[in-house]
């Protein structure tokens, strides 16, 4: 039969394979001895690769596997496409199983032969997820071929073994029972450890779509976590905040408390603010929107001490021009709450000219005025005190608020209060006080 020679085939590549252990990567082309039957063999996989015809491309692909072991790592990438598209349309399931251990047989062969092991052994395990993780056989040997995969792996977890390793705890778990709490959470640290450090690298080489892909699959991975174990702020309190107290240092233990109150919606707590705060003082890599929550947090609080020089930090590392806008629009509602508008006002001009788009940093200059009436009136005259809000009106009108534009003109002086100066509607007048803007001259009716 047709399956029980693929299975004696195997079995003979594997036997090849350790009696020639690998030194090379297989990058070079080593053709075997047999130059005419090898020409023959890949000319026939390839063209029924090109065909569609899977079960054609066996015969070539086996000769070579025996025959010409360190070919070229493309033998191998060839033999797995083949026999993961075999296993994908094969229905029987003893069958199934068959082409399955080959593909198996296929990577360890390449282990064996080209080296490469992180690389493969991810390849590896991703396949073997693809057949084995709803089967309740195969799911524990899927688990500790996991565990294996990353404890070997480091950093170079590649993608799609992320979520998919999650997915197999969560499985195991669903069917068995056989995960406490404790080995749950070991395994999502490992996953946590690896993507972030992942979202760094990406972040260093300026990728924002892959910090994004990356951020999605941390997201995927709590998703899966919070079905597995009841994660909310109480759980936090109970089982978390203890720890973090004993290790203040412990960066993945701050991550895990911040996500989870995020998610929790409890971010009130102190233990949030915390966690926060021991983030960004632990974590090697500079995260802008982070401080930036760190100082919106003081901020909030009224403790400009702290978040002034947070919003500094935040603006240092700034990537784009519409995030240093922004920040430096903080920085000036800092120094309005400190009573410096004149200071408030050169760091909203500025935002507006990091970002022509931020249209607030107008918005905050018109505030600024209006709110300068009670100290800046000299209450002699009611049209020269409410130049004011005409200078409010023009920074309202560049910000495009409308609402707030009504709002001002509603204060302008009237035609009565100019005449009583000899003003002229549409005249240049100057405002004093700190502002010391030009306004032209408008009334209210």
């Amino acid at each position: 039969m047709k399956f029980k020679f693929v299975i004696i085939v195997c079995l003979a590549l594997v036997q090849a394979g350790v009696q020639t252990p690998a030194l090379a990567q297989c990058k070079e082309f080593i053709w075997p001895e047999n130059r005419a039957k090898a020409d023959e063999s890949v000319a026939m996989w390839s063209d029924a690769l090109k065909q569609g015809n899977y079960r054609q491309a066996t015969p070539g692909v086996q000769w070579m596997l025996t025959n010409g072991p360190k070919w070229n790592t493309k033998l191998y990438i060839d033999a797995a496409d083949v026999y993961d598209k075999l296993a994908e349309k094969e229905t029987d399931p003893a069958k199934k199983k068959v082409l399955f251990d080959s593909l198996m047989m296929i990577y360890d062969l390449r282990i064996q032969n080209c080296g490469d092991q992180i690389n493969v052994m991810n390849r590896k395990v991703y396949a073997s997820y693809k057949y084995n993780f709803k089967s309740k056989e195969n799911l524990p040997a899927l688990l500790a071929m996991y565990d294996k995969v990353y404890d070997e792996s480091g950093n170079n977890v590649t993608d799609g073994n992320l979520v998919a390793y999650m997915t197999t705890v969560k499985n195991n778990q669903t069917l068995f029972k056989n995960l406490t709490e404790e080995q749950i959470f070991q395994r999502y640290d490992k996953i946590m450890a690896v993507t972030d450090a992942k979202i760094a690298v990406a972040t260093q080489k300026n990728k924002p779509d892959d910090v994004t892909k990356l951020k999605g699959y941390k997201d995927a991975v709590d998703g899966i976590l919070i079905g597995m174990v009841k994660v909310d702020c109480d759980f936090v309190k109970k089982n978390l905040a203890p720890k973090f107290k004993a290790h203040p240092e412990d960066l993945a233990l701050a991550k895990k408390i911040f996500n989870f109150m995020l998610q929790g919606k409890c971010t009130d707590d102190p233990l949030w603010l915390e966690s926060l705060e021991a983030i960004d003082k632990l974590n090697p890599e500079k995260d802008y929107g982070l401080k930036k929550t760190l100082a919106g947090r003081y901020l909030s609080a009224g403790d400009f001490a702290k978040a002034e020089p947070k919003y500094k930090e935040a603006l240092e590392i700034a990537a784009t021009p519409a995030d240093k806008s922004e920040t430096t629009v903080y920085l000036g509602m800092i120094e309005s709450k400190k009573g410096n508008y004149s200071g408030a006002r050169e760091l909203y001009r500025q935002a507006a000219s990091l970002d022509a788009s931020n249209k607030e940093a107008f918005e905050k200059i018109g505030d600024l005025y209006y709110n300068s009436f009670d100290n800046c009136a000299k209450k002699q005259s009611q049209a020269e005190d409410r130049l004011i809000y005409l200078a409010a009106y023009e920074m309202y009108q560049r910000a495009g608020n409308s609402a707030l534009m009504s709002r001002a003109k509603a204060q302008f002086p009237s035609k009565e209060d100019i005449f009583l100066l000899n003003w002229v509607v549409g005249s240049s007048q100057k405002v004093g006080c700190w502002i010391g803007e030009t306004v032209t001259l408008k009334t209210r009716d």
